[in-house]
């Protein structure tokens, strides 16, 4: 079975019951010439968690576009930052939309098989992901669908090509079902509050489209969906526990220290605990003690959304529009290039700057290609920072993301690597968190790098808003924490600068949320966003006018693209002989950029006095001063750069006659001279101007008698009077430096004119003659 429809400039097909027909559920994504592989498998039997056990890959194969890995091996390396987070966004799309009962284990894989190059694959993915779940017999309330939208030259472009994302000024990615927006992503230059709105209801404008054609779908290929226990606690259990909890957890109501607060909740739990274990095991179930702790859980959600619905009153005791108290420090690590403390109620961010060199910067290889980012962002979220124990890992998807996210929402203010010429390299490191950390993460980097002198075009902030809502109740909740993060319905992350949003992310928990919520939450979180940025700038406003002593200096130079094979020498030999004089670090781009960087601004002007020395080029009227390494009858050559010399014909040397160049100078001789001329084959003529400390002017030539001349050269047929002429003649003669080459010109010529007069002499016999030709001896007649 195959559906198919227009989606953007390309034709979207869905594609079912051809392969992997042992998977609960398979389709075969085809968008332009990117195909997906999507399928969805679950276990059999219910697992006994207080989780559902999701697992979504995203997996992009190399052959998909005619490569073969590079990594020992050849085989496909653990999944890239692309491949997880796109992984992460289609998790946050559908996780909303199985049944809160249903814990059996779910597996979606999502593997590109084809990729053309120019249409991204992740749209097509989370569409054949919401397919698979649709026909297979897994619980889902689905179907759920996705676009990207762009914009150029203000006009929106629904799922833009890999060119039209990068000249694009926004980047978002909109999920959802027909009748609500299940999750958005993504960032722009500075866009308007309202715009984002716009762009979100456009976006879901296509979203119902592709929803039909997947509902078409289904309804010829789904199947039933299977059965699952629906978990209930006995009713005696949860009355008794809310006798015991309710009043309690309510009075954890305005604690606004969270350790405090957890530890008076672990308290009440253990107190419960051992009064429902008192009882009989007749009258408890075996499972009293996890039910016991589910039904805690379920007080203190309804204990929390109650208390904000109908008082006002959050868990810290703030109102639903009040920001935590915000401090900033800047300076704190005396060697790094720049650094900041942020700290936002007990959510605290450590971000450091480092500078560094094009051969810094970070490259990503994905299914476009090879990209290289000048200014990257990475997150670390140690488990001190929530008063955890666990083990030490690599970054999980929740740092890369939470790291994208962030440096999606600085990438707008960095400044051209044309104007600043620096890699950039933001590190933040989570030292408290309770909630928000991304966006104290956006804090923290933006006083970090103002203090490392990085000229942002203006400051960035980020805060998160939340959500509780309850039938036609709902309340939006300005910098939230992690306890209404985890019991409340949204987590819309806003970041950007005073003129409009740099980056947007939204997960939600419910089946969807409307755009006129939306349009109140993100003006909720501009109001915000200001007075945040207003207590950033009382720690520092403006970039520091100097750098870090450590930080590096670097100087950029442009040379010739014929030149750089004599920069780098043979296997590197000249530049990194230039290197290890100069201490410096330099690198050398395919267009003839330079880029010298070091710590001392001397190291740096020597090292291109070096550079400038092996790489320029000869300019006409130039005067130069250089040895002579050569002499000939007609004249001198002068080397004027390293590797390159010109002629000096004699013509050009003294303010009289020159019957030898030695008469003037020697080898070895250091000479200033002017370049007259260069042709086309890069020969260089030049003028004597001075030699040693004497000009030409006073130079003393000894003229010879006249009758000592050449023949051709009496008189006014002296070389100089017929003025270059007789130069450019003998200008060609420099590959036979010796003259032979004008020597057998001449014979040549010789030659020539002798065979005309022997032609001509034969063309003057008379017609007898012609007639009877002669007979050559022993030849009979």
């Amino acid at each position: 079975m195959k559906v198919e429809m227009q989606l953007g400039s390309e034709k979207l097909s869905i594609e079912t019951g051809k392969v992997a027909k042992q998977a609960d559920g398979a389709v075969w994504v085809q968008y332009g010439g990117t195909v997906v592989l999507v399928t969805v498998v679950a276990d059999d039997s219910d697992h006994d968690l207080d989780f559902f056990p999701l697992t979504v890959d995203y997996r992009e194969r190399s052959y998909a576009t005619g490569r073969i890995p590079t990594v020992y091996g050849r085989r496909e390396p653990r999944p890239g930052t692309s491949e997880q987070l796109n992984a992460r966004l289609i998790d946050h799309c559908i996780r909303p939309l199985f049944p809160k009962d249903f814990k059996a284990e779910v597996q979606v894989l999502c593997n590109v098989f084809s990729s053309d190059g120019t249409h991204p694959a992740d749209v097509p993915a989370l569409i054949g992901t919401s397919a698979a779940l649709s026909i297979s017999d897994i619980p889902f309330n689905g179907p759920v669908a996705a676009v990207t939208v762009g914009k150029i030259e203000n006009e929106l472009i629904i799922n833009p090509t890999y060119e039209e994302l990068h000249a694009s000024d926004m980047e978002i990615f909109v999920s959802g079902k027909a009748d609500a927006v299940m999750s958005v992503e993504g960032g722009g230059s500075e866009i308007p509050e309202d715009e984002v709105i716009d762009t979100i209801v456009t976006a879901h404008a296509q979203i119902k489209e592709i929803i039909k054609l997947q509902e078409g779908l289904a309804a010829v290929c789904s199947n039933a969906k299977r059965d699952y226990a629906s978990k209930s606690v006995e009713s005696d259990l949860s009355d008794r526990v809310r006798d015991l909890a309710t009043s309690q957890i309510r009075e954890s109501i305005g604690m606004a220290d969270k350790k405090l607060r957890e530890d008076y909740l672990e308290q009440v739990q253990e107190e419960v605990l051992s009064k429902i274990l008192e009882d009989t095991a007749v009258e408890v179930d075996p499972n009293a003690a996890k039910d016991t702790i589910s039904i805690l859980s379920e007080i203190e959600k309804e204990e929390m959304r109650e208390a904000i619905l109908t008082q006002g009153k959050r868990v810290d005791g703030r109102g639903v529009t009040d920001i935590r108290t915000i401090s900033g420090e800047v300076a704190l690590l005396p060697h790094t290039h720049g650094s900041a403390l942020f700290s936002r109620g007990q959510t605290q961010a450590l971000c450091v700057t480092t500078l560094g060199t094009s051969g810094d910067e970070d490259v990503q290889r994905g299914l476009d290609g090879e990209t290289r980012q000048s200014f990257y962002l990475h997150y670390n979220f140690p488990p001190f920072s929530t008063g955890e124990v666990k083990r030490m890992m690599g970054p999980g998807r929740r740092e890369i993301g939470h790291g994208a996210l962030a440096q999606k929402a600085l990438e707008p203010v960095i400044p051209e690597k044309e104007d600043f010429h620096y890699t950039i390299r933001m590190v933040s490191e989570i030292l408290e968190s309770n909630a928000s950390s991304s966006m104290a993460t956006v804090c923290g980097a933006t006083l970090a790098l103002l203090d490392a002198g990085v000229p942002l075009k203006r400051p960035v902030a980020g805060i998160g808003v939340g959500l509780i809502k309850e039938g036609e109740q709902e309340a939006i909740l300005t910098d939230m924490l992690g306890t209404e993060d985890f019991l409340g319905d949204m987590d819309f992350k806003v970041a950007g600068t005073s003129e409009g949003v740099t980056a947007v992310q939204m997960d939600i928990k419910i089946e969807g949320v409307s755009p006129e919520l939306m349009r109140r939450a993100i003006h909720q979180a501009k109001e915000a966003r200001l007075a945040v940025i207003e207590q950033m700038n009382a720690v520092i406003a403006e970039p520091r006018a100097e750098l870090s002593p450590y930080a590096p200096r670097i100087h950029s130079l442009q040379i010739a693209q014929q030149k750089i094979k004599d920069l780098i020498g043979p296997r590197g030999k000249t530049v990194q002989g230039i290197q290890e004089e100069t201490n410096t670090t330099i690198n050398i781009e395919d267009d003839g950029t330079v880029e010298i960087a070091a710590t001392s601004a001397e190291d740096v002007k020597r090292a291109e006095e070096k550079v400038l020395a092996i790489t320029a080029m000869p300019e006409i009227g130039k005067e130069y001063t250089g040895k002579v390494v050569r002499t000939a009858p007609f004249g001198a050559f002068v080397e004027i750069l390293p590797g390159k010399d010109g002629l000096v014909h004699i013509s050009q040397m003294g303010d009289g006659y020159v019957r030898r160049a030695e008469d003037v100078m020697q080898v070895g001789d250091e000479v200033t001279v002017r370049i007259l001329t260069i042709d086309e084959q890069d020969r260089v003529d030049l003028t004597l101007v001075a030699v040693g400390e004497v000009p030409v002017e006073e130079l003393k030539i000894e003229s010879s008698d006249d009758n000592d001349l050449p023949s051709d050269r009496n008189g006014p047929r002296d070389f100089r009077d017929t003025g270059r002429s007789g130069y450019r003649d003998n200008r060609d003669n420099r590959d036979n430096r010796d003259g032979r080459d004008s020597r057998d010109r001449r014979g040549n010529d010789s030659r020539e004119r002798r065979n005309n007069r022997y032609d001509q002499r034969d063309n003057s016999r008379d017609f007898r003659s012609r007639r009877s030709p002669r007979i050559p001896k022993g030849r009979p007649r």
